[in-house]
């Protein structure tokens, strides 16, 4: 099995947030795999994945990163794969790697997620998939079904919650 989708972060401390990227792709049966690399720290590791992702199979690239966030950016910089950035809470509350990774300059796009929003990351990927895949549009369809019935659920839920004043 080869991976299809490539979680790639600045260190493991990323990977509690990025943990819910991998589940999904899991869920969704989708090969991925995970590794850190670091722009700063192992720059030349960064440029031997992202030139070569394209020829191993990866068809997507989520890419962790927190404070200046340089990752996101330089892999995006080296490959024509779509890269999905997930800015990591580490310090300013985040809004420091959101701000280095949305602000891409012309020609370098990286579609960027909500701060630890992996789990967005993943179901973007997925979608992206989706476009040439009809087993995983299907699934992703199931999974926005099951979203569906769990709104449905806590309206019940709170159907039965009762105030003086309340209304419905």
């Amino acid at each position: 099995m080869k991976p299809v989708v490539s979680i790639i972060m600045g260190s493991t401390s990323d990977l509690p947030v990025m943990e819910k990227a991998a589940q999904f792709l899991n869920e969704m049966e989708i090969p991925f795999e995970m590794n850190a690399l670091s722009a700063h720290r192992t720059p030349e590791d960064v440029e031997i994945f992202a030139k070569g992702a394209k020829d191993r199979g990866v068809k997507v690239i989520i890419a962790a990163a927190g404070m200046a966030a340089h990752l996101c950016g330089v892999i995006a910089s080296m490959t024509t794969l779509p890269v999905i950035g997930v800015p990591i809470n580490s310090t300013l509350d985040g809004m420091d790697a959101l701000l280095a990774i949305v602000q891409m300059p012309p020609g370098i796009p990286v579609a960027t997620v909500g701060i630890n929003g992996a789990l967005n990351a993943a179901i973007l990927s997925a979608q992206m998939l989706a476009v040439a895949d009809e087993s995983i549009q299907q699934r992703l369809h199931n999974y926005k079904e099951d979203l569906k019935k769990k709104i449905v659920k806590a309206n019940e839920e709170l159907a039965k919650v009762t105030y003086k004043y309340k209304t419905n």
